[in-house]
């Protein structure tokens, strides 16, 4: 008679409870208001400029999911590695990169970050250790594995966050990504960005297992299911997943429970979902407004100084449009570069 199989690596054996949110001083609850304000206004203005015709392409928009990148970035060194897909700009921001350069990229400009040949889902900067958005789904999963597999061979102690959603979980270099990464005790963080409805399918007609803090089970990952509305309970995560990697245990992975306030594109009306459904979760559990609502609790500014906040990250952004529209288009003869590289 067979022997049963062993149930040592079950789901049940890897998924890890969540610790407590981050308790946040002033700076830190300051610091995460004005990120996440810039990634909601820069996002909105490069919808606009969308709408005007000034980008053309794809342009996946980052709106209500802005909590997931700025934690994590406040869990992180300098150093550490970031590469997500093609819903990216928000990522780049939290990254440092000039929201003048992002801009320039998305109209498809000379000073864009990728010299206006990458457009809104492939900008790269090296010096912000940003390692691009990617079109194809799922494909950047593979490149952050070897990221971490460079980082482990070179003998650092550096950690890769693989950025991707809950529609590129099922891609099948997903998991071959996933195990190699355990093999090998890669330092790289999976970090899934649930916002429910892929291209616009939700994930309970998509997939057979919705606990996406499940999937490294077969491989023997560690999970945890994470509110990605609440920066204070990414940064906890993030502290805890870039701990493991770091310390040499291997692969981890985030399930950041997100939102995105827009359709999965500007080009997608999103009537899979309700008007009122977006709506509450605009009122119950936005991102920003839980910080505002900390901030002036807490009496750590008044709601003048916030006021006032928001009204020079507007100048920012309004500055990188203008720089963006009065830049020029690339030389015709930027055609032939970067295509090759020689030995």
């Amino acid at each position: 008679m067979a022997s049963k199989p062993s149930t040592s690596t079950s789901a049940k054996s890897t998924v890890q409870k969540a610790p407590k949110p981050a308790d946040f001083n002033k700076d830190e609850e300051l610091k995460a208001y004005y990120d996440m304000l810039l990634i909601r206004r820069f996002e909105e203005k490069a919808g606009q400029l969308y709408g005007m015709g000034h980008i053309g392409g794809f342009c996946h928009l980052y709106i209500g999911q802005e909590a997931v990148v700025t934690g994590m970035q406040m869990a992180i060194k300098e150093g550490d590695q970031v590469i997500t897909g093609y819903r990216d700009h928000g990522h780049m921001l939290a990254c440092g990169m000039n929201p003048d350069g992002v801009m320039a990229e998305l109209t498809g400009r000379r000073n864009g970050y990728s010299k206006g040949k990458g457009g809104s889902m492939h900008m790269f900067s090296k010096e912000k250790n940003f390692y691009g958005g990617h079109g194809i789904v799922g494909g950047q999963v593979s490149l952050g594995t070897g990221l971490a597999f460079a980082n482990k061979y070179r003998g650092n102690d550096l950690v890769s966050l693989a950025y991707f959603g809950d529609g590129a979980s099922n891609q099948g270099q997903v998991y071959e990504s996933f195990n190699m990464a355990s093999l090998w005790d890669l330092p790289v963080i999976y970090i899934i960005e649930n916002n429910r409805y892929a291209m616009g399918t939700a994930v309970n007609r998509s997939s057979a297992l919705t606990n996406f803090s499940q999937r490294g089970a077969s491989f023997k990952i560690p999970g945890m299911h994470v509110d990605g509305m609440d920066v204070r309970a990414v940064k906890a995560a993030g502290d805890h997943a870039v701990k493991w990697a770091r310390d040499g245990k291997g692969p981890f992975i985030l399930e950041m429970e997100t939102y995105r306030y827009r359709g999965h594109s500007m080009s997608d009306p999103a009537k899979y979902r309700t008007k009122d459904e977006v709506q509450k979760m605009r009122a119950e559990q936005d991102p920003i407004e839980q910080v505002k609502q900390r901030i002036m609790s807490k009496k750590l500014a008044k709601e003048d100084e916030l006021k006032v906040m928001d009204k020079e990250i507007r100048e920012i952004v309004g500055k990188s449009a203008e720089f963006a529209q009065a830049d020029l288009l690339p030389d015709p003869s930027e055609l032939y570069t970067d295509i090759l590289v020689g030995a």
